[in-house]
């Protein structure tokens, strides 16, 4: 018998991972709603396709042009930062949530991945009063992540990092 055909494959490993809010909102919440979850290839070929499907899911919430064109950033920054560092040099998965908070009305960006351990709000922000010539490489995605979103929150749990994002549609 092969080895692997005992072991789940990431798809299942995720949605048993996701069968429990505890992973990303402690007890649950009720009034979060699933939107959409897509299990990806971690490459930067899906970041329109991606993009495209949130924006679908944005305009049914009557999301402002202004939100949905920040989130668009975000997603694009995001998603490539997976493509290009989680998994090395190969080719792994991700799985990018969509829920809406009711309540609050705020639209959260859930992305898992399994590739290497790496909190990207650990780093302090770069100083963007420096010119770009007297600033150190990198961090300025993550930094306008930070920015363009009401709220961000690192996880590494179950060996999967989890990055929550959470933007107000008010």
């Amino acid at each position: 018998m092969n080895r692997n055909e005992d072991r789940p494959t990431f798809g299942e490993k995720m949605k048993n991972a996701l069968a429990s809010e505890k992973l990303f909102h402690g007890e649950g919440n009720s009034k979060l709603k699933l939107i959409r979850e897509m299990i990806l290839d971690a490459v930067i070929e899906n970041i329109t396709p991606l993009t495209d499907a949130v924006n679908e899911e944005l305009e049914k919430l009557n999301c402002s042009l202004r939100a949905q064109n920040q989130i668009d950033i975000v997603i694009d920054e995001v998603f490539a930062n997976i493509a290009s560092y989680a998994y090395g040099d190969k080719t792994g998965k991700a799985i990018v949530r969509l829920e809406h908070d009711q309540e609050n009305n705020d639209i959260i960006l859930i992305f898992i991945d399994e590739g290497m351990p790496f909190d990207p709000l650990k780093n302090e922000d770069p100083d963007v009063t420096l010119g770009y010539d007297k600033r150190e490489i990198g961090g300025l995605g993550v930094f306008i992540v930070k920015k363009l979103m009401n709220k961000a929150e690192y996880r590494f749990a179950d060996k999967k990092n989890i990055l929550i994002l959470r933007k107000n549609l008010d």
